[in-house]
């Protein structure tokens, strides 16, 4: 678990699923990366990044708000096997940040990823990482700028979209 002054990052639990499938159901949040998931989907992507702590030691962080145990998003690294062109060789960890429609504008997803950032380079120390952004998303390639990420380069995945890589 991490804390930051507002927030509370942990791994994933089952009882997470109802606020995690009402986020990822909003037509808003996902705009960028597909449609809004069914319930089903929801709970095997759940069961997904459960089963991937244990297997890696490292994944996608619920995040909370501290001061009321509110559900805001998510923060973390992953290897997602996206089916990108050209990948990446060796393929850096993912990193990755999605949050409420409640928590945007706030500040959260910044405190999050900053502190699931140091707290990967503290455990397993990757020489570098990267994360995957649709163009039209400009709140997270600002993010990922923010966290230090660079454009790497424009790869083909669900058409069109942008590489940021981060180098320790």
């Amino acid at each position: 678990m991490i804390q930051t002054e507002r927030l509370t990052l942990r791994p994933y639990e089952v009882a997470d699923f109802d606020a995690y499938a009402a986020m990822v159901a909003d037509p808003v949040v996902v705009r960028h990366a597909g449609p809004p998931m069914s319930g089903e989907e929801a709970w095997m992507r759940l069961l997904r990044f459960i089963g991937y702590w244990s297997v890696f030691d490292h994944g996608m962080f619920a995040v909370f708000d501290r001061a009321n145990g509110q559900y805001l998003g998510e923060t973390g690294f992953m290897d997602f096997r996206r089916e990108v062109v050209p990948k990446l060789s060796p393929s850096p960890p993912e990193a990755a940040w999605v949050f409420t429609s409640a928590a945007h504008g706030k500040g959260y997803a910044f405190e999050a990823a900053t502190a699931a950032h140091r707290w990967m380079e503290q455990h397993h120390a990757p020489a570098a990482t990267q994360c995957i952004i649709a163009p039209a998303n400009l709140g997270s390639i600002r993010l990922a700028e923010r966290l230090g990420y660079a454009l790497h380069d424009r790869p083909t995945y669900r058409g069109e979209a942008l590489r940021f890589v981060r180098e320790r």
